[in-house]
């Protein structure tokens, strides 16, 4: 999975280990379920327990009730699905929240402080927090062809580009997601880890109905000539396909790609 060599099939995933957090539901399920598909071994740390366990047994993974703002529980899960399923070679950093506040409410009341905290804590620190703990679990892996050892998958928005005037502290941590790319990139180049970040559009995954978007905003994306091309909502396999590319392809590294059918938040 992990880059391949000429005349190798393209899906093969060699029983790598693939933790994917966020993963009981939405884009990191459609992860997990294509990574799955490539042969890789799931580990999925959620907190959503009764989810997360259904898609582990679906995809002959194992399930982690983890905190990706907690470096004991991060630490303790990489190591114990390391042991169980094998060397962790890839991580997709899905795990997220979203929250709609304008800097002022409609009675001129502040955007409340802790919200703001929290959407930087789990979306930034919790992204990193994961980030460097399975960075050091890779670095001691073997090394693979080309000296490869590991692909980490951040997970942004389009929201870190174009940010609607309700989503101040949400764009700002994952706008702090992009920012980190190239630089995790560069720091790690030399173990042989990469990074990519995926900063999706409008897709249907519970973390929409989080955003509530009611049906006028909505048809405003996808109907109003927001979207290019296709004028659809994305579908989460098609954010699933994107990991496991990403995966294959050696080359591709310190970049933010857009997955948006080409919208430009208004």
């Amino acid at each position: 999975m992990l880059g391949y060599k000429r005349g190798e099939k393209q899906n093969e995933c060699d029983n790598q280990l693939a933790i994917v957090t966020g993963g009981a539901s939405g884009l990191g399920a459609a992860a997990a379920r294509e990574l799955a598909k490539a042969g890789a071994n799931i580990a999925i740390f959620d907190r959503n327990r009764n989810l997360g366990e259904a898609l582990a047994k679906e995809v002959s993974g194992l399930f982690f009730e983890v905190d990706v703002t907690s470096e004991s529980q991060v630490k303790e899960a990489i190591s114990e699905s390391g042991r169980q399923l094998g060397e962790p070679r890839v991580l997709v950093n899905s795990a997220g929240i979203a929250l709609n506040l304008e800097v002022l409410d409609e009675n001129l009341q502040p955007h409340p402080l802790q919200d703001f905290a929290e959407l930087i804590n789990v979306n930034l620190l919790g992204t990193f927090n994961c980030l460097r703990l399975f960075a050091a679990a890779a670095a001691a892996a073997p090394a693979l062809d080309e000296g490869e050892r590991g692909v980490i998958v951040n997970v942004a928005s389009v929201s870190g580009f174009d940010s609607r005037p309700d989503q101040i502290a949400y764009t700002a941590s994952k706008a702090g997601v992009i920012g980190l790319t190239l630089g995790a990139a560069r720091s790690l180049g030399k173990l042989g880890i990469r990074v990519v970040t995926i900063a999706p559009g409008l897709f249907d995954t519970p973390i929409v109905s989080e955003l509530k978007l009611d049906a006028e905003q909505i048809q405003q994306f996808t109907n109003d000539l927001s979207i290019p091309f296709p004028v659809r909502m994305g579908e989460p396999r098609e954010f699933g396909e994107l990991v496991a590319a990403i995966c294959r392809i050696r080359y591709l590294n310190g970049e933010v790609i857009r997955l948006d059918g080409g919208v430009r938040l208004a």
